[in-house]
């Protein structure tokens, strides 16, 4: 029994090759340049303040794209958005070859962050058109974890290829691989019907999401901007504490952050699963009031193995929630303005995403690692409960 409302999105019945198997492989591709990237900028010989400003290109390109790459779903086909999307991200990273001024890399990256933007939105909405409510909670829970896998084996790969052929190779690759995605694009996913057109203009339509939904944007959009805070912040924090508190090394760092990591891709199934079957917030509100727990503990692991334990606590708790927030936005968007309401839920998402690394810098700065963690913790706790008692359960027969 197709349990999908739109069965002519998919090709073949299946969203593994429209979606997954493109998802997969552009996150590996993503991957790849994580270890790179800071070498790369680093050899034109400028300060930590440049570096850092090439390397958060992309987030900027992705928060000032996300509005008008919603608009831009009421405008023109899912798949040609999507196309362009892949082809702005793999075109972007080719150019990287040929570079030879950090100006150059800072506008690249923001021209990949604006491909990334109307990549995920497109993906997102066609997966939201694409399922049905009670089959969403695992496809996009298996969507999470399929990113994860990609960012989890890239870095090591990507360090590899850069390692053996030079730097610059790796970007060779990741368009290599952005092409393969492009050619999915093109032959996979048909072309879905345009949307009915609209008297008013897509800046109007903008507005109204905001007047008519802000009711719950306002709650469901403070929860999941604490929501990607943590989980951002968590990046940040297990690292530093293990180096500059417990004083380990760099290969016991490692071994902590790769410990989490597969604890959190694993949980994708049964993420999903709860989602699905008991509903969403039986998966979001215990995801982040067990990384509030975690954080909490972190100042009272004083070894590796305390460390060790903490941190897939917290992997766990993160993993709970794969593909949670992506399903929730996909649950409460309108049918007739899903992409400017996916658009505002995903800037709100990127922006906790961004703000995260500052949030813990500005704190650790002035009261210290040890007090940083569980004040983070509580933003997790926030969530937990503005997600418990102002945000409707959205799993409905």
């Amino acid at each position: 029994m197709n349990l999908s409302p739109w069965p002519h999105l998919i090709e073949s019945g299946s969203l593994l090759f429209t979606v997954h198997v493109p998802n997969l492989i552009l996150s590996f591709a993503s991957g790849l340049l994580i270890p790179v990237l800071p070498l790369f900028v680093g050899e034109f010989g400028i300060g930590y303040g440049l570096i850092g400003l090439a390397l958060a290109g992309e987030a900027m390109g992705t928060l000032v794209t996300d509005l008008p790459a919603g608009i831009l779903l009421r405008q023109f086909d899912r798949k040609w958005v999507m196309v362009v999307g892949v082809a702005l991200v793999g075109g972007s990273v080719l150019v990287l070859v040929w570079t030879s001024a950090v100006w150059q890399v800072i506008l690249l990256r923001i021209l990949a962050g604006a491909g990334s933007a109307l990549w995920n939105l497109s993906r997102h909405a066609f997966i939201t058109e694409a399922t049905h409510l009670r089959r969403r909670g695992r496809e996009l829970a298996l969507f999470g974890g399929l990113s994860r896998a990609g960012m989890f084996v890239g870095p090591a790969v990507g360090g590899l290829v850069a390692g053996v052929f030079g730097l610059r190779s790796t970007f060779l690759l990741h368009a290599l691989l952005a092409a393969v995605v492009l050619g999915v694009a093109f032959t996979a996913i048909r072309r879905v019907e345009r949307r009915p057109a609209v008297r008013s203009s897509s800046g109007t339509a903008l507005a109204r999401v905001f007047r008519d939904y802000s009711r719950v944007l306002a709650p469901a959009g403070l929860g999941q901007l604490l929501a990607q805070t943590i989980r951002a912040g968590r990046r940040v924090i297990i690292p530093l504490y293990g180096a500059d508190v417990l004083g380990l090394g760099v290969e016991a760092v490692g071994w902590v952050v790769s410990a989490a990591a597969l604890l959190d891709m694993a949980m994708f199934y049964p993420a999903g699963l709860v989602m699905d079957r008991f509903g969403r917030k039986y998966a979001i509100v215990p995801s982040f009031l067990i990384q509030g727990i975690g954080m909490a503990l972190i100042p009272v692991a004083g070894s590796f193995a305390g460390l060790l334990v903490v941190g897939g606590l917290i992997g766990i708790g993160n993993g709970l929630g794969s593909g949670s927030m992506m399903t929730l936005g996909a649950d409460l968007a309108p049918k007739e303005a899903l992409g400017e309401f996916l658009g505002i839920w995903r800037l709100i998402g990127d922006s906790g995403s961004s703000a995260g690394p500052l949030f813990v810098g500005i704190i650790a700065a002035a009261a210290g690692l040890s007090l940083t963690a569980p004040l983070i913790g509580m933003v997790g706790l926030g969530a937990a409960t503005i997600f418990t008692f102002r945000v409707p359960e959205t799993l409905r027969a």
